[in-house]
């Protein structure tokens, strides 16, 4: 059995593992996009979040994981079960890592309708796809720059709205696609699309540690989970613990986070500011704020909550010519939150 390198245990990287949480603790920042050259831990990174996420209650003989206790987000198949008067069976289990790979054909990833079976006998007979497997689950998605820009598009849009629907010569079947979805991708190896690029909530841009304080570090501690992984593990685990105690905090504490007007004019004061096109980065930076304050054990949206969404909301939706790195003009963001505090 494969061992999972701990959350915890991982050097610096700091952003990439805020950006990691809050989609964790809260799916509808609609996805993290990461960025960096190969060996920056991002792999590493994904496979360890889920390890520290709590454990799922699901419907024990269903392809989708349903919630047992959650009729609404149900798949018709389970709904129906329920109403006949059937009992369904638990389990649980741990949040599963879904790999998709760059070679996946549009079937693969939403599925497919036999169609012969529909028009013959008139019964939906749907094949699952990658999407049915990711159902409560994290869909990890490495070179997500290498895939079609059509399966991305579909990715995101179920990432989105948290169903993914099927329709093949007039027959459709809709399931539940209630997923983290994070991204990978080494910029030198071409960059996603504008379009696609914004409607990743969050992305987080990361490169190898220079400092070799910090370096060495990686490697020792890197050498001494290759060689003695349970020892290691289990070293870990108070902190693991720690961490897995801290987001089941925050996932009940997010639903009673307020955010005041005050806060709602200094995100839409930077996005304008700051030369942002549309609403979307008002509104990730909204509830990014929001999530940074429930994992910090708080239920009102500070500045320095704010401050905090800053880079992981608006970094990928800056305005650029091709090939110049997107960048934050530190001093302009400066003077806006100086401006608010004088206001104050």
């Amino acid at each position: 059995m494969n061992k999972t390198y701990p959350f915890a245990a991982i050097v610096g990287q700091e952003e990439m593992k805020k950006g990691l949480l809050l989609n964790a603790i809260n799916p509808k920042l609609s996805g993290v996009l990461i960025r960096g050259e190969k060996g920056t831990a991002k792999s590493t990174a994904v496979r360890a979040l889920a390890a520290v996420l709590p454990e799922i209650e699901v419907v024990a003989d269903c392809v989708f994981s349903c919630d047992p206790g959650d009729v609404a987000t149900m798949c018709s198949g389970c709904r129906q079960r329920l109403e006949s008067g059937e009992k369904l069976p638990r389990a649980r289990r741990k949040m599963r890592v879904v790999d998709l790979p760059v070679s996946a054909t549009e079937d693969r990833v939403v599925g497919s309708l036999d169609i012969e079976k529909a028009i013959k006998k008139g019964e939906k007979h749907f094949e699952p796809g990658v999407l049915a497997q990711a159902n409560r689950g994290i869909l990890y998605v490495d070179e997500v720059n290498l895939l079609d820009d059509h399966i991305v598009d579909v990715l995101l849009d179920s990432a989105a709205m948290g169903v993914n629907t099927v329709e093949r010569e007039g027959v459709s079947f809709s399931h539940p696609a209630n997923f983290i979805l994070v991204g990978t991708m080494n910029p030198e190896e071409g960059e996603l699309r504008p379009q696609l690029l914004d409607r990743f909530g969050l992305c987080v841009t990361i490169s190898g540690i220079l400092d070799p304080v910090q370096r060495v570090e990686v490697v020792r501690r890197r050498l001494d989970f290759e060689e003695r992984p349970e020892e290691f593990i289990r070293r870990w685990e108070p902190e693991e613990e720690k961490l897995r105690l801290q987001i089941s905090k925050a996932m009940e504490l997010l639903p009673r986070v307020t955010i005041s007007d005050d806060m709602l004019y200094l995100i839409a004061k930077i996005a304008v500011d700051m030369g942002v096109d549309g609403h979307r980065a008002d509104l990730v930076m909204m509830k990014a704020a929001k999530t940074t304050a429930a994992l910090n054990g708080r239920v009102e949206v500070s500045k320095d909550d704010v401050l905090e969404s800053v880079d992981l909301a608006l970094l990928h939706r800056m305005r650029r010519k091709p090939f110049q790195e997107p960048v934050l003009d530190r001093h302009k963001l400066r003077d806006i939150f100086a401006g608010i505090t004088e206001k104050k």
